[in-house]
């Protein structure tokens, strides 16, 4: 079965050939690009399976990459992971609002990044069955489409609010933790500040509308889909 396709988008020579031997020990196929504009124009042409992005890149920066990545119906599928010197907390929320599906912070693990890659991979290539779908009232979540419905229309949610909707919605009234958001949508080596929950809840919450009302705030716990 051939692997998949990686971009990876990093300005940092020593950096980019780390990251691409790592990865090519997996027998990904990795494709290397130094700038923000070389990556927008490549996913357009020929969509890769997996987006590896920093943020400080000349001319676009990562930010906009990923805004411009996810806001574009042919290349809003891609999954982007966000490796970055930049791990401050904002930096991190900003990107994760943007629609990233996971951040490391330089410096890095290689096996620890090798690992989040195969994850988000997996995920991608892995839905449920079709036949599988959570509803609640005028909301339904087709987990092998991997499609949300309000009222018969589709809701354009990026994978991780798609992520924290379903397992809020898998169990009307129960409350679940920051943690065990994060634990749902990520594997438990993966590091996330509780503002950052906050912040895709917020995302969530304009894209639902009126029923956002569905998705309570249990203070000092965490948040539960009303039952």
């Amino acid at each position: 079965m051939a692997k998949e396709t990686i971009f990876v988008v990093e300005d940092e020579e020593d950096i980019l050939e780390l990251i691409k031997y790592n990865l090519l020990r997996e027998s990904y196929k990795v494709d290397c690009m130094t700038s923000g504009e070389e990556a927008l124009k490549r996913a357009r042409k020929a969509p890769p399976d997996l987006m590896l992005l920093d943020l400080m890149l000349p001319g676009v920066d990562g930010l906009e990459v990923c805004r411009k990545i996810k806001a574009d119906p042919l290349t809003a599928g891609i999954p982007i992971m966000i490796v970055s010197a930049k791990g401050e907390e904002a930096d991190v929320v900003t990107g994760l609002e943007l629609g990233a599906d996971d951040y490391v912070a330089k410096p890095f693990s290689p096996r620890i990044l090798t690992s989040r890659v195969k994850s988000l991979l997996r995920r991608k290539r892995s839905p449920a069955p079709e036949s599988e779908a959570i509803k609640v009232r005028d909301l339904v979540i087709h987990l092998g489409r991997h499609e949300a419905t309000l009222n018969g229309k589709p809701l354009d949610l990026t994978l991780t609010e798609f992520r924290i909707l379903q397992t809020l919605a898998s169990r009307p009234g129960w409350v679940f933790t920051r943690n065990q958001i994060v634990e749902s949508i990520r594997d438990d080596e993966y590091s996330v500040t509780d503002r950052a929950v906050d912040f895709q809840i917020v995302g969530l919450r304009k894209k639902l509308g009126p029923s956002a009302k569905y998705i309570e705030t249990v203070r000092g716990v965490g948040y539960r889909f009303k039952e």
